[in-house]
């Protein structure tokens, strides 16, 4: 095919489709850039799932080039997750911005575009930090500036440009130590180096580079919170929110985040703004958006996990399908749960939840999700069981968007969903039911094993990635090499001669020869102590625990 010198919408929105479907071959090996031991989403995923954003959003605007500028605009603002898929949002909104006031989009068209998407990352972040996306857009951009200054074509232009993003990436571990001493290069740099070959692709017919193989970060142990240093690694929670709020007082707001956290990205205008911060203050950083506004769709993740949370991609089509209504039967207050796995669905609807979102570790579903559910059922009256803490603060945010009393009991996990429900009374009103199924959840000692995805340091002490680990409500208590090891381990620590019953649900990962040695080592070792076994069916979690 012969090179384009001329792009339209068409050929951008072409561009687009390409690069989201470059984040997703490239997903994992971006992922595996990431310098924190487990992060909620990752980078690649993050960038991934905010192109699936954009594409949906050109694909529902219509024809009309205005329309399908402003769709990138806003698709990227609205699906933007994490902090390297909020930087990512500004570029494309200011690629989108300036290329829609343009007759014709040519190289020095496309330069000056590159250039203020480049500017626009760097206003974003309240503290810019060289050595990130930011450095590889900026000097991406230089290079076309200066590609364009010597007559350069577009192909050519985006040849330099590339270049130019491959060098700057190369160099990022010389600029931020932490990427140094883990042995890896910017993972939010990679992935902004894949629009530039999508570019590329369209105008020139280029191949999209095949994923790389994946290399994890070397992981350096964790300072926590309570240790010392004020490090950006000591920062326990990224929180993320949107906030309507007059654009006059978001100066005032970034002013206040700076006071309290670091990797602050705060991206919008006209009254919307996506906002991002680490800290350890998870209240102060909301506060600060009542300050000035009105902050939802509220997303709390904690980076020292030691499990990851990956959410989902989900096509936006598929999205109506995670929502089962299991309970036609009337009543005063209905239960909806947040749950993965269809045996654990199936005890869900055994214990009267009207309704069962999919979701959990492997996907935490968004409020448009919780309320299509709370929708669904025949109350005016609804509990929302989140079974993940990552969804509590998301199932907050559903009383407010509709029409029903919702109250959330804030469930951690899927054997604190099942205890709170035998204190659930479908005839009674939602506010009773919230106080009695709290004390139910708190009730029992709740307990999983899953593998670790990454080295990191635990409590329990250091950790490779394959290993089983077995968690309760403080963290890591148990590193084994086997599920079984690692099961019988945690099950040692929880259950004690007091207890009465143990209720395991088995995932996927669990097989007969791993059930039947978790039940000896408790009739061994606890016989004075009921068990009973049901088959979760539950994915990256071979077992979950209930103590009694």
């Amino acid at each position: 095919m012969s090179s384009l010198e001329q792009l339209d919408v068409d050929a951008i929105e072409q561009t687009l489709v390409v690069y989201r479907d470059a984040l997703k071959l490239h997903r994992e090996a971006i992922n595996a850039l990431n310098v924190y031991p487990v992060p909620d989403g990752d980078t690649g995923t993050n960038m991934s799932l905010t192109l699936e954003s954009v594409v949906a959003e050109i694909n529902q605007a219509g024809g009309e080039p205005a329309a399908k500028w402003k769709a990138i605009s806003h698709g990227s603002l609205m699906g933007a997750r994490g902090n390297s898929g909020v930087i990512l949002s500004q570029i494309l909104r200011g690629l989108a911005d300036t290329l829609a006031e343009a007759d014709s989009v040519g190289a020095s068209t496309l330069a000056s575009a590159l250039q203020v998407a480049a500017d626009a990352a760097y206003g974003a972040v309240l503290k810019p930090v060289e050595g990130t996306i930011l450095t590889v857009a900026r000097d991406v951009a230089t290079a076309a500036a200066a590609a364009v200054a010597d007559g350069a074509s577009i192909t050519d232009m985006l040849d330099r440009a590339a270049a130019e993003g491959k060098a700057s990436l190369d160099r990022t571990p010389e600029l931020l130590p932490v990427l140094a001493d883990a042995g890896v290069v910017d993972a939010g740099g990679a992935g902004f180096l894949l629009l530039i070959d999508a570019m590329l692709h369209v105008v020139d017919g280029r191949d999209i580079p095949p994923a790389p193989e994946i290399r994890r970060a070397v992981v350096t142990p964790v300072t926590r919170p309570d240790d010392h240093g004020d490090d950006v690694s000591d920062l326990r929670y990224e929180v993320m929110f949107f906030l309507e709020a007059e654009d006059a007082r978001i100066d005032s707001f970034k002013a206040s985040w700076g006071e309290i956290g670091d990797s602050i990205v705060v991206v919008g205008g006209d009254g919307l703004w996506n906002c991002h911060i680490h800290s350890n203050d998870i209240g102060a950083c909301i506060e600060a958006g009542i300050d000035v506004g009105r902050p939802h769709r509220i997303r709390v993740t904690d980076l020292f996990e030691e499990v990851e949370h990956l959410e989902e991609l989900l096509h936006p089509d598929d999205r109506d399908s995670t929502v089962t209504v299991t309970n036609p039967e009337p009543a005063t207050t209905a239960v909806v749960a947040v749950a993965v796995g269809h045996g654990v669905q199936q005890i869900f609807e055994s214990l009267g939840v009207h309704a069962v979102i999919r979701g959990g570790q492997s996907m935490n579903p968004s409020t448009r999700q919780l309320v299509q559910a709370v929708e669904q059922v025949g109350a005016d009256q609804v509990v929302i069981l989140p079974n993940n803490k990552n969804i509590i603060p998301v199932a907050e945010q559903v009383d407010g968007q509709v029409d029903k009393h919702v109250v959330v009991v804030g469930t951690r996990g899927i054997a604190e969903g099942f205890a709170s429900l035998m204190a659930y009374d479908p005839g009674s009103d939602a506010g009773v039911n919230q106080a009695a199924m709290s004390d139910a959840s708190q009730s029992v000692v709740a307990g999983e094993v899953t593998s670790a995805v990454r080295e990191a340091d635990t409590e329990a002490g250091p950790v490779k990635p394959g290993q089983w680990l077995g968690l309760d409500r403080g963290g890591v208590r148990v590193v084994g090499s086997s599920i079984v090891e690692a099961s019988v381990g945690l099950l040692d620590l929880l259950v004690s001669d007091e207890h009465e019953l143990v209720t395991v649900i088995a995932g996927e990962q669990a097989d007969d020869a791993s059930n039947a040695a978790v039940e000896l080592w408790l009739a061994e070792h606890r016989p004075g102590v009921e068990t009973e076994v049901h088959l979760g069916g539950q994915p990256m979690y071979p077992y979950y625990f209930g103590v009694e």
